[in-house]
């Protein structure tokens, strides 16, 4: 059993209250980019959540690919998209330190888990959790990334949602560092686990918790017909 110790954590974020670590991900050949939207709607954007977002980027995080439900999720037509910053649907409620963790496992040539809150063109949002197919050369060489993308489930971000709020706060008052040193020691000392880990365990919670329920609805299902079933007979035989 893991407990949080904020004594600890406070003790680390005071030395690290100027210190601002600036993660983001820059292609100089793409210097004249469309601006991503400053705007922000407390509104989710409507999307066929049945269905998988598609993106391919190059080692630099430029997009190179994306498929019809990428544009339906952002708002982004393929032709507004195509040699963009991915960090183009970035919502200011992530927390930088997220995709820095992100960004260090792919360069490492890692797969990696991750659930993010996008931002659309008209600064509405959506929840996904993603994970990459890392390209190479013949060489082995990384030449870039494609991203799979799946809806979260409401269960699971009422989860992460505080997590990343708590983030966003810190990297606002006092850095980037003091948001990664404190994202580090809540994983360590109140999950005990990597945030890989613990996004993975949360949809396996999910995953377990849909099929009990699948599970019960098929149970009443059958009894309700078996009930339907006895009253017909009763009622033929009356």
């Amino acid at each position: 059993m893991y407990h949080f110790k904020g004594n600890m954590i406070n003790i680390i974020l005071s030395h690290y209250l100027s210190y601002d670590f600036c993660y983001q991900t820059i292609n100089t050949n793409t210097m004249n980019h469309i601006p991503p939207t400053q705007q922000t709607v407390n509104e989710e954007v409507q999307w066929n959540k049945e269905k998988t977002i598609v993106s391919k980027t190059d080692a630099f995080g430029t997009i190179l690919y994306v498929n019809d439900v990428f544009c339906e999720a952002s708002e982004y037509s393929k032709v507004e998209l195509i040699g963009e910053p991915h960090n183009i649907i970035r919502h200011p409620d992530m927390p930088k330190v997220a995709f820095k963790v992100l960004w260090k496992a792919l360069k490492d040539g890692k797969n990696f888990h991750a659930i993010v809150k996008n931002r659309t063109k008209s600064g509405k949002y959506y929840w996904v959790i993603t994970d990459f197919i890392i390209d190479r050369n013949e060489k082995n060489e990384i030449t870039g990334y494609t991203g799979r993308r799946k809806a979260v489930p409401n269960s699971v971000i009422e989860k992460i949602e505080p997590i990343y709020k708590t983030l966003v706060e810190i990297e606002k008052l006092k850095g980037e560092k003091a948001s990664e040193l404190y994202f580090n020691a809540y994983l360590n000392e109140e999950i005990g686990k990597s945030y890989d880990e613990f996004v993975l365990d949360l949809f396996e919670e999910e995953v377990a918790k849909q099929k009990k329920r699948n599970a019960i609805a098929k149970r009443e299902n059958i009894f309700k017909k078996g009930l339907n079933w006895f009253f017909v007979t009763e009622y033929e035989m009356s």
